[in-house]
């Protein structure tokens, strides 16, 4: 790099440019300004949550040319890639795991873009100030989810590791119609689709499809309902605050597709998507009333009919389960580095653990445990990790505030790229785990 790069960490994305911020990006609603500080202004992240916004903001010759929405976690919820036998192994190892970086967008198993930038120098520059903010804040690594393939090539090349999974998408392959679709597929699948789409739509009541100015109030009081209707069927918490839905609302009408079934003007159902400039993005879905088939007609069905109207190119779900709906294999990747010597012990560890489950899964669904020598191993990379960690001692108990001095420091990697962490304290990291009540 040549030219001077500044990349400075801000405790809330109100201290960014709205205009600047969205005009980095790609349009993917969930990166946007208004998305993020949504989240904010509502609670749903921030003090209390497990999710301390630290947005970075890298900046050539005085102009902002990258960001990335980038928090400090307590805990591994709400992300969607599951890192907890990383957490175990980094424990195992002596070492300290969370806090952690976790450059994502929360509660979102969408793939889009995670480093904002105008070219690819300025995502490397992200990436270079990512890592030393982390050994800066002496975190145990910094992970970038749901980042796209060439952020995740990019990441690998800087010496990220890299992680694959898979989501589901459905692609509009240049149908106009909704019968165009069902032409594609075998006869048996047709029938099936329009027996269960006739029983589906024979709830007994409508189907109505809400945006923009058709949004009203009592329609997320409704949606509320069915929200928390869901994640108490999932044994978990919701992560979302009510606020949150009045925050889109203002800001967010005309990027949210609210699909309802009511009955004599009352909402038993709904599905609840964001638009993009290229698919819709469905995100969540409730009922108060069971139904066949009507999660599917809500969630899929009336989705894939509009898109075929307005010539979207496909449609994206969440990461949970499958689904009988046609879809394509994507692939989704999850880049992390880590701060400490720790590092190549725990990649030891889940070695060891992915080759013993390939030995005893077969015979028992029990934890695998390892043979003596391998405990033996274990023993001794915590040993290891116990000397190299800074001061002689595996960093303290997990819960412990984070205390970081206003910094501007230099990389002698990157001698052109300066970073600024203003205003962290003992008083403004939190990482306190969301209460379960």
């Amino acid at each position: 790099m040549t030219d001077m790069m500044t990349l400075t960490t801000h405790p809330s994305i109100a201290a960014i440019d709205p205009q600047v911020w969205d005009g980095l990006g790609d349009g993917n609603p969930f990166t946007t300004h208004r998305f993020l500080s949504a989240l904010e202004q509502s609670r749903s992240v921030g003090t209390g949550s497990g999710w301390q916004p630290l947005h970075l903001t890298l900046e050539r010759d005085g102009q902002m040319v990258a960001a990335a929405p980038l928090y400090a976690k307590s805990h591994s919820q709400g992300e969607y890639i599951f890192d907890h036998a990383w957490a175990q192994a980094y424990v195992r190892a002596g070492g300290r795991y969370y806090p952690k970086l976790q450059c994502a967008v929360p509660f979102t198993p969408a793939t889009g873009a995670r480093l904002l930038a105008r070219d690819d120098e300025a995502r490397a520059g992200l990436l270079a100030g990512l890592m030393q903010v982390a050994e800066r804040l002496e975190v145990s690594g910094a992970h970038v989810t749901f980042c796209t393939e060439h952020e995740a090539d990019l990441g690998e090349a800087a010496g990220f590791l890299p992680r694959v999974t898979q989501q589901y998408h459905w692609l509009n392959r240049g149908y106009g119609s909704y019968d165009d679709f069902l032409g594609a597929l075998s006869s048996r699948k047709r029938k099936d689709l329009r027996k269960e789409r006739a029983r589906a739509q024979g709830f007994g009541g409508t189907i109505r499809h809400l945006s923009g100015d058709d949004l009203k109030p009592h329609h997320w009081d409704a949606f509320w309902e069915f929200y928390q209707d869901t994640g108490a069927r999932k044994w978990g918490q919701p992560y979302l605050t009510r606020a949150f839905f009045d925050r889109i609302q203002e800001t967010m009408r005309d990027d949210i597709l609210l699909v309802l079934a009511e009955i004599d003007g009352q909402p038993i159902a709904g599905a609840l998507n964001f638009l993009g400039p290229d698919a819709v993005y469905g995100r969540y879905w409730g009922c108060v009333a069971d139904h066949a088939f009507l999660h599917f007609e809500l969630c899929y069905h009336q989705r894939s009919t509009m898109r075929s109207r307005m010539d979207w190119a496909g449609s994206r779900r969440g990461r949970r389960g499958t689904t009988s709906w046609p879809a394509d294999t994507s692939r989704c990747r999850s880049i992390r580095c880590t701060g400490c010597a720790i590092r190549a012990s725990c990649a030891r560890w889940k070695t060891i653990w992915i080759r013993n489950v390939m030995r005893w899964a077969p015979r028992s669904r029990r934890w695998p445990s390892s043979p003596r020598s391998e405990r033996a191993s274990c023993r001794r990379d915590r040993a290891f990790a116990s000397r190299e960690a800074p001061g002689g001692q595996p960093p303290g108990p997990p819960g412990v505030v984070l205390s970081v001095r206003c910094q501007t420091f230099s990389s002698s990697a990157s001698p052109a790229l300066t970073v600024q962490v203003p205003g962290l304290s003992s008083t403004s990291m939190d990482f306190t785990t969301p209460s379960s009540t």
